[in-house]
């Protein structure tokens, strides 16, 4: 994995695949952004970063049965993969070891 990094983008699809579980899609990944970060995304933004992650080894998706409500289309699903979870762990860790480094102010002090 050494080399491999993500932008910010690619970690919240990443977190989001992870999150939704069985239910990631696309469609789904997008909404979940939308509602919890506000970012206006268009729908194949995120087309494009699944198929880059899948690429990188951090996803697998598996294509679900046709259904009428979609025309008969079928919705390929995402999960997270051992190197996708593994690189969510890198970069919590790293931004936690960050964190913690900052120093806190004491507001007891000012008079």
């Amino acid at each position: 994995m050494k080399g491999e990094h993500i932008g910010e983008l690619e970690e919240l699809v990443l977190l989001t695949v992870g999150a939704l579980q069985s239910e990631a899609y696309a469609v789904t990944i997008h909404k979940e952004i939308l509602e919890n970060t506000k970012r206006k995304l268009d729908v194949t933004a995120i087309h494009s970063v699944l198929r880059r992650l899948e690429k990188k080894g951090y996803v697998k998706s598996t294509m679900g049965g046709a259904t009428s409500e979609r025309g008969g289309r079928r919705k390929r699903f995402f999960t997270l993969t051992a190197a996708g979870t593994n690189i969510l762990d890198q970069l919590m860790s790293f931004k936690m070891e960050l964190y913690q480094k900052i120093p806190r102010l004491n507001f007891s002090l000012i008079k």
